[in-house]
């Protein structure tokens, strides 16, 4: 699958971004296609090593979409899924379900990330994503984490700042 040329900068500074940070936010509006661009991010990032990434979503309509997406921008790469029907790690890049995975016992069963995608990053700052997000740096702590969202502002002006210290580039 070809990028647009502005998906593709898009892509170009997350990576910049991720590897001289531990932690990057990419902001762009509905309609950019953020899901082909994290996909693209975490498929280079992942790509012909043997890292492991997960990419979460809070709703199982989007974990589907991004795992099917990921696929065509990713083909050579295996995934898996971790939500309520399924929990299985065995792919280089699983998708998972936040409310699945912030369960204790599937928290547990976690392996070590290289790489963690958020989705709608701007629910990062929540108490299940930050139990995701603990105890992913817990397992590893040069485990980068980048979140994608539309909405980089809360509701409840909760700040994304104890997650994500750097934006690595934002489409207006």
């Amino acid at each position: 699958m070809l990028l647009r040329p502005r998906q593709k900068r898009f892509v170009e500074r997350s990576l910049g971004a991720l590897r001289q940070h531990a932690n990057s936010l990419a902001v762009a509006p509905t309609g950019a296609g953020k899901t082909i661009m994290l996909s693209a991010v975490a498929g280079e990032m992942v790509a012909g090593t043997g890292a492991k990434a997960c990419v979460l979503a809070h709703r199982d309509e989007l974990t589907e979409q991004n795992r099917t997406k990921f696929g065509r921008v990713n083909p050579t790469i295996t995934t898996s899924v971790v939500d309520a029907r399924t929990k299985c790690w065995k792919g280089q890049v699983t998708f998972a379900m936040v409310p699945t995975l912030a369960r204790a016992a599937n928290l547990d069963a976690m392996p070590a990330l290289d790489l963690l995608v958020i989705d709608e990053a701007h629910h990062a700052a929540a108490e299940s994503y930050r139990r995701i997000i603990d105890r992913t740096r817990d397992r590893n702590p040069d485990c980068r984490i980048y979140g994608v969202t539309a909405t980089p502002n809360r509701g409840d002006r909760k700040g994304l700042r104890p997650v994500f210290s750097n934006v690595a580039d934002q489409i207006r």
